[in-house]
Formats: structure tokens, sequence, C-alpha cells
């Protein structure tokens, strides 16, 4: 897992592949206020944004995740939300797995949950070695507006 500020990318650009890098440009020069919650290929399927306007939830009520074939990159444009992570570990309990027709696995508890608090301009990158609980209550429910870019694994190389 990678935290950081889009108002630090270009400092911290060269730290990134290729493909995280062209993914965290997207969010540092979109003006998302001028585009609509929806699907948006950036490279294909190779790296494309998903955009969406929700409320927060009490950590109970939103699930543990885990992906194989793509990275996230959890982005803040507006509100304020936890997102609690984990190293992913065989011992892990599965809940659900819809890795064949989503990309995503659900887990059922993580025995050291760290909460990561993320307000407008911060992002989360979140690996298939990481488990991660998004959308959570950063204190009581509230309105958030967020991209998540997903990276194809496969691109980085």
């Amino acid at each position: 897992m990678i935290f950081g500020h889009i108002g630090k990318f270009q400092q911290e650009k060269g730290l990134f592949p290729a493909a995280l890098q062209k993914g965290l440009e997207y969010l540092a020069k979109t003006d998302f206020s001028k585009v609509a919650a929806g699907k948006y290929e950036i490279a294909g399927s190779d790296i494309y944004a998903a955009v969406s306007d929700y409320t927060t939830d009490l950590k109970e009520n939103k699930k543990l995740e885990a992906h194989v074939k793509y990275i996230d990159i959890q982005y803040i444009i507006s509100g304020a939300e936890v997102i609690g992570f984990d190293v992913l570990t065989d011992a892990l309990a599965v809940k659900e797995d819809k890795l064949a027709e989503k990309d995503v696995i659900f887990y059922q508890a993580v025995p050291n949950e760290t909460e990561l608090r993320l307000t407008a301009g911060m992002y989360a990158i979140f690996f298939p070695w990481d488990v991660h609980r998004p959308g959570c209550a950063a204190g009581a429910p509230g309105p958030v507006r967020k991209v998540v870019v997903k990276v194809r694994m496969d691109a980085l190389k």
C-alpha cells in the first residue's frame, strides 16, 4: 500500500512505474468538477477510472476486498473516508469469491486492520497483496466524491 497527496505527485513521480504515473497524472490533470460519475478509459482496459458519488457507511457495513488482476488507486475528490487495510495472507477466510467475473474477492476479517483517513486530494494505492475496506465513515457517514483508477498488474512490466 502506498499513500500520498496528489499535490506532491510531481516531486514523487519518478518513484512510480510508468503505468502508475499515467493513472496519477490523470488524477492530477483532470478537473473532476466537470466530470460526471461513470467509467473512463485512460489506456484502454489496462488503465481506467471509475468516478462515483456516494455516502460513506459504518465500518461494520463495508466489505474487506482484494483484487488479483488490477491495482486500485483510490483518490478522494471531496469529502472524507476511512479505508481499512492489512496484508493479505492465506490464513484469511474468504466470504465471497467474485474474481472470475469482477476481479474482487471479499474476506471475513483481518487480524491487524489499520485505518487510513483520506480527505480531498489524498490517494491510496492498493496492490493484490493488500486487503482493503473502502467507503468507511470518517466519524459520521457523509458524502464523498471519489475516483478509483484501476491499473492492470500486467501493465507494470
